[in-house]
C-alpha cells in the first residue's frame, strides 16, 4: 500500500490566543508540524506528505527548511483545505490511500499510526476513535437553564485523526458533497457501517488552546532524558588542536586516536548518554586502526544520524571547557555555531563557558584540556 499523508495547519488558531499559531508552537525546539512529520517519515508506507497551510504563516512554514514536503495553501474551512489537497493528487501515480491528519494532534502513537495502516487493507476507511467516559448532560435552553441529565454515553463516542482513506473515493465524497462538511473527513460517509473504527488514544486529543499546549508540554518533560559527557587530552608538541570542530591556532595540540577534540568527545558521550546507546568508546574504539586521526566532527555526525534513527532529539547542551590556554571567549561563538549545525539544533540550545584550573595541575600548567558536558534530549515516539 502507498500513503500520502495529508497534514492540516491551515487555522486560524483563533482560539489558541497567540501571535505564533499553534502548527508552530515549539516543544524540545521542533514544532508541532515538525513532531508529525518524524512520526509519519518512520513508515516506508508513506509515499508523499503534503502540508496545508495558512498562507499568513508563509514565512514560518519556510523557516522550517521542511524536506520533501508539498505545501498547498489552505483555504476558508477544512473542507476547503483538505479538498485543495486532494486535488492535488488527483493525477498522481502510484498513490492509492490517504491520510488525513490535524496538525494539532501530534502526540500520537507509532503504534496507532501503524494500526490504521495496516487495518487499511481490507477496510475502506479507518478511524480511530474513544469512548465518552465522562456524564454527559444536553442544554435544552440556556436562557432557562433547562438540560437534559442522565444522557446514555454507552453509544457515544470521539473520533479523532489520522483518518485513512481510499484516494478515489474520499476525493469523490468531498467533491459531490462540498458545502456538507459537518467536523472531519469521516462526516462525508453517510453509511459508518462501511467505516472500520479501531481503539484511538486518550493522549491523542487536539491542542485547541493554551492549556491543551501545557499539558502536551508536561507529557514531554517527561520524555526527557539527560546524559553527561567529560574528556580531558594531554597536550603535545607536533599535534593540532581542535576544539569543538574548529582548528585553533597553537604550538601544542591534543594528543588522542583520533584528532583528540575534547569538546566534541565530550558532547558525543553526554548524547550517548542521554540516548542510553553506551560511550564514545565502545561506539569508536581505539584499537580501531581505521579511525585513526579521523576528525571528531564525523563521529559526532554518525551518532547523530544513530539517535535520529531511533527518534531521539536533542534539546539543549552545555558545555564546560577547562583550559588554561586559548581563551575560550575569543572562539564561543564559532564553537556555537559549529556544534549547532553538527547538532542540527538552534544555537539558542547550546551553551559554553570556559575555566582555567587556577594553573593548579597538568591543565594549569598548560600540558591538559579538559571538557565536561550536559546534555538533554526528547523522544517523539
Amino acid at each position: 500500500m502507498s500513503f500520502c499523508l495529508i497534514i492540516l495547519a491551515g487555522g486560524n488558531s483563533h482560539r489558541f490566543r497567540s501571535k505564533i499559531g499553534k502548527a508552530y508552537q515549539k516543544i524540545g525546539g521542533k514544532s508541532l508540524i515538525e513532531i508529525n512529520l518524524i512520526k509519519a517519515r518512520k513508515f516506508k508506507e508513506i509515499k508523499k506528505i503534503i502540508l496545508v497551510y495558512n498562507k499568513k504563516d508563509i514565512k514560518r512554514v519556510k523557516s522550517l527548511s521542511l524536506k520533501n514536503v508539498k505545501l498547498i495553501i489552505g483555504g476558508k474551512s477544512r473542507q476547503q483545505s483538505t479538498f485543495n489537497a486532494l486535488k492535488s493528487l488527483k493525477n498522481q501515480k502510484g498513490i492509492s490511500k490517504v491520510l488525513i491528519h490535524d496538525v494539532a494532534r501530534p502526540n500520537f502513537s507509532t503504534k496507532l499510526f501503524s494500526a490504521i495502516i495496516k487495518n487499511m487493507k481490507n477496510a475502506r476507511a479507518v478511524v480511530p476513535k474513544v469512548n465518552v467516559q465522562d456524564a454527559v448532560k444536553q442544554i435544552i435552553d440556556s436562557s432557562k437553564e433547562e438540560y437534559i441529565v442522565g444522557k446514555k454515553r454507552h453509544n457515544l463516542f470521539l473520533t479523532q485523526t489520522p483518518q485513512a482513506f481510499n484516494l478515489k473515493e474520499i476525493y469523490h465524497l468531498h467533491k459531490s458533497n462540498f458545502g456538507k462538511y459537518k467536523d472531519d473527513d469521516i462526516s462525508l460517509y453517510m453509511d459508518l457501517n462501511k467505516v472500520k473504527f479501531i481503539e484511538g488514544e486518550k493522549n491523542n486529543f487536539k491542542i485547541t488552546d493554551i492549556s491543551d499546549f501545557e499539558n502536551l508540554k508536561n507529557i514531554y518533560k517527561f520524555k526527557q532524558r539527560v546524559g553527561i559527557g567529560f574528556d580531558v587530552h594531554r597536550l603535545v608538541p607536533k599535534r593540532k588542536l581542535y576544539l569543538a570542530g574548529l582548528r585553533i591556532k597553537s604550538k601544542v595540540g591534543t594528543l588522542g586516536h583520533s584528532d583528540g577534540d575534547p569538546v566534541l568527545h565530550s558532547v558525543t558521550d553526554a548524547i550517548l548518554g542521554a540516548c542510553k546507546m553506551g560511550d564514545i568508546g565502545q561506539m569508536f574504539s581505539d584499537k580501531n586502526k581505521k579511525i585513526k586521526n579521523i576528525r571528531s566532527t564525523i563521529l559526532l555526525q554518525k551518532i547523530m544520524e544513530q539517535i535520529r534513527f531511533k527518534g531521539y532529539f536533542i534539546n539543549n547542551i552545555d558545555i564546560n571547557i577547562i583550559t588554561q590556554t586559548p581563551k575560550i571567549k575569543n572562539y564561543k561563538n564559532k564553537m556555537i555555531n559549529n556544534i549547532a549545525k553538527l547538532c542540527e539544533i538552534s544555537k539558542e540550545k547550546i551553551n559554553i563557558k570556559g575555566k582555567t584550573a587556577e594553573k593548579l595541575g597538568v591543565i594549569g600548567k598548560e600540558k591538559a584540556i579538559a571538557c565536561e558536558v550536559i546534555c538533554s534530549v526528547i523522544k517523539y515516539d
